[in-house]
């Protein structure tokens, strides 16, 4: 782990806890009848969509803790049991590593991910995306309202065009094709379009 020079001016933090309350909160209505019904998410049931999410957690814990963030696996099988619960009490160990002054220093830090070697900041931003595509997953799968609070899903789309572009989209790129969205989705759904899903 080294430190970069990057931009120090942009705090990516509160966006992204602020994903990681609503997903938290997602996960704690998932009834347990529901865990093996399927999602938009193609190859995940709704069990292994969560026990992918605390994956998404264990990456920036690992980077928090200066271990080795590729070392979780796509999906945490060691959370079958209970991956709803696993994820909203790993969600909040998360938040509490990177609050603070102790994680405002994490951010010029730089790791390598399975997407490559990139600043913390940039890191956080990606996770950002990951965790409200997934909750709309998530939230669709299962019968939740799938909509996230509109301005932290519309600053989400705005990077995702910026940094994914839709001619970027296959081979080690693991996103499908831009979904066209429908004329009523609304930010989160678009956001989860441009990741490749289809529309409800």
């Amino acid at each position: 782990m080294t430190t970069s020079t990057q931009d120090t001016t942009t705090d990516p933090r509160p966006a992204w806890f602020a994903a990681l309350d609503w997903v938290t909160g997602l996960a704690r209505a998932v009834p347990p009848e529901r865990m093996a019904d399927p999602t938009p998410c193609d190859g995940f049931d709704v069990r292994t969509l969560l026990a992918h999410l605390v994956t998404t957690l264990r990456r920036p814990a690992a980077m928090a803790a200066g271990t080795d963030p590729t070392a979780a696996p796509l999906v945490s099988e060691d959370v079958l049991d209970d991956p709803a619960g696993a994820y909203v009490r790993e969600a909040a160990t998360l938040r509490a590593a990177w609050s603070g002054d102790d994680g405002a220093a994490l951010l010029g830090t730089v790791h390598r991910l399975p997407f490559g070697e990139v600043p913390a900041r940039a890191a956080l931003a990606v996770y950002l995306n990951e965790t409200l595509v997934h909750g709309w997953d998530l939230a669709v799968a299962t019968g939740q309202d799938p909509e996230a609070d509109p301005e932290l899903a519309g600053t989400a789309l705005r990077t995702a065009q910026a940094f994914l572009p839709a001619d970027r989209r296959g081979g080690p790129v693991p996103f499908a094709a831009v979904v066209e969205p429908a004329a009523d989705a609304g930010p989160t759904e678009r956001l989860a379009n441009w990741s490749g899903r289809t529309s409800r």
